[in-house]
């Protein structure tokens, strides 16, 4: 139920988004969108049917398992409830931005991650391009944040949500209007903030690595607030990854045994 819950709204959210980005788009890259959506939506598929044969499951059965067994620091505190819920989902959103930042600064991490930074454009289906051991390597990561602070069960699949959810939006090709944006980037990651991010451009690139909250990049230095081109014309993925057929399903797969470069 809770894969097919979690399912269910990341479609909805993801053709919302693939709407809003045929009527309001933000950018014309020229970028044959037909190969790029093949090698995206074909890594996601591989992702999915992965993760489903293989450890999927994980972070809620830990969260379970942690709430039987009395392990985690909120177990430890006896905290439940609503502040249970609340702590978990911060804890896990901080615990992902740590995540994000290692994946850009370590070197066999970034090797991987660079499989979802090489997209030569930026839409909704951005926020499924990765390798699928960056997946497995994130299941195992959550799985060990989720045992240590003992989260709650709900507030794992809550957060799964929230994090595709947000994922898609702020990776969406979409404009929103600049006094709307400007107010929602207070709150949450806008696909303005997030293409940032996106950026050829290695300072922009190890900058704003929140998925939903801005929070943690204003706290830590991180956060970037306008790119050094245009939103419009500011270059997408990364410089030695210029050729459509380097960034094609095959080559994407192997891109982490055969390159090496610094995030």
């Amino acid at each position: 139920m809770d894969m097919w819950l979690r399912l269910a709204v990341a479609a909805g959210i993801f053709i919302l988004m693939i709407g809003l980005e045929a009527w309001v788009p933000c950018r014309t890259d020229g970028i044959d969108r037909k190969h790029r959506w093949l090698s995206n939506l074909g890594l996601a598929a591989s992702n999915m049917l992965a993760m489903r044969i293989t450890i999927g499951g994980l972070a809620y059965l830990a969260a379970d398992y942690a709430q039987a067994q009395g392990i985690g620091l909120l177990n430890w505190l006896h905290l439940g409830g609503p502040l249970a819920l609340t702590l978990s989902l911060v804890w896990l959103d901080f615990a992902i931005y740590w995540q994000h930042v290692a994946s850009h600064h370590i070197p066999m991490f970034w090797r991987l991650h660079q499989v979802h930074h090489s997209d030569l454009a930026i839409d909704a289906t951005t926020a499924v391009r990765f390798h699928p051991l960056e997946i497995a390597l994130s299941m195992v990561y959550k799985t060990l944040c989720i045992l240590f602070i003992g989260a709650n069960p709900l507030a794992v699949i809550l957060f799964e949500m929230i994090l595709n959810g947000a994922a898609t939006f702020n990776h969406s090709n979409i404009r929103i209007p600049v006094p709307l944006e400007k107010a929602l980037r207070w709150l949450v990651i806008t696909p303005d903030l997030h293409r940032i991010h996106h950026s050829a451009l290695p300072v922009e690139t190890n900058s704003n690595y929140g998925f939903s909250i801005p929070l943690w990049d204003r706290l830590f230095g991180t956060f970037t607030a306008h790119p050094q081109l245009p939103q419009t014309t500011m270059v997408i993925g990364l410089a030695q990854f210029r050729n459509p057929h380097d960034v094609a399903f095959w080559a994407l797969l192997k891109m982490p045994f055969k390159y090496w470069h610094t995030g």
